[in-house]
């Protein structure tokens, strides 16, 4: 007979997703156990294994469900009715705020991905470009006629971007949404202002 899934089953994965984060965050991919896995969740060791068949596996479900979740909260955004520069505004406090409390989730997407199979790699690595794609349109949006065709430079500028918002995430995982609009803000003038002058 088939086992039954248990009705928190959702919710448990979630904790356990949660909880490695942390580990392969702090610890790195290599050096985390099932055992210290299941520790950081406080299930047993067997208990991880009813959820999950190696730590491969619940790397690959991070970052799955990390960049799956990202891509959707940005790539979704409604943004009809606004002018080129809002939507700019709009995506980029968005990124700020999708960053918020993913601290782990993201750490382990920069330096755990490469630990995957390389099929998996390229699945995840899609998603990233979606994101680099849908930003980078938002960008040419506001560059003046000339750059919109040089796409080598509006890569590099949707880059610029990414590194300025992944910049405040290192140094200000506790900032709230306040100084996440403040911030954003500032990286819209200076990608505003350096369109221009490119």
């Amino acid at each position: 007979m088939a086992r039954t899934i248990a009705k928190d089953h959702e919710e448990k994965r979630g904790q356990i997703l949660k909880s490695a984060a942390k580990v392969f965050a702090t610890e790195g991919f290599d050096r985390a156990s099932m055992a210290l896995l299941a520790r950081e969740c406080g299930i047993s060791k067997a208990n991880i294994y009813h959820y999950y068949e190696s730590k491969d596996a619940i790397l690959f479900d991070i970052l799955d469900t990390y960049l799956t979740g990202l891509r959707q909260r940005i790539c979704g955004l409604k943004l009809d009715g606004l002018t080129a520069q809002q939507r700019l505004r709009r995506v980029i406090g968005e990124v700020l705020m999708a960053y918020q409390g993913q601290d782990h989730e993201h750490q382990v997407q920069v330096n755990g991905l490469g630990a995957l199979p390389e099929d998996q790699q390229h699945l995840l690595r899609g998603y990233q470009r979606d994101l680099v794609r849908f930003v980078g349109d938002v960008i040419a949006d506001c560059a003046p006629p000339g750059l919109r065709d040089d796409r080598a430079k509006l890569r590099a500028v949707t880059m610029s971007v990414f590194g300025m918002l992944n910049w405040y995430y290192m140094w200000n995982a506790e900032a709230d949404k306040t100084a996440r609009e403040e911030y954003a803000g500032l990286v819209c003038d200076l990608t505003l202002n350096g369109l221009t002058g490119m």
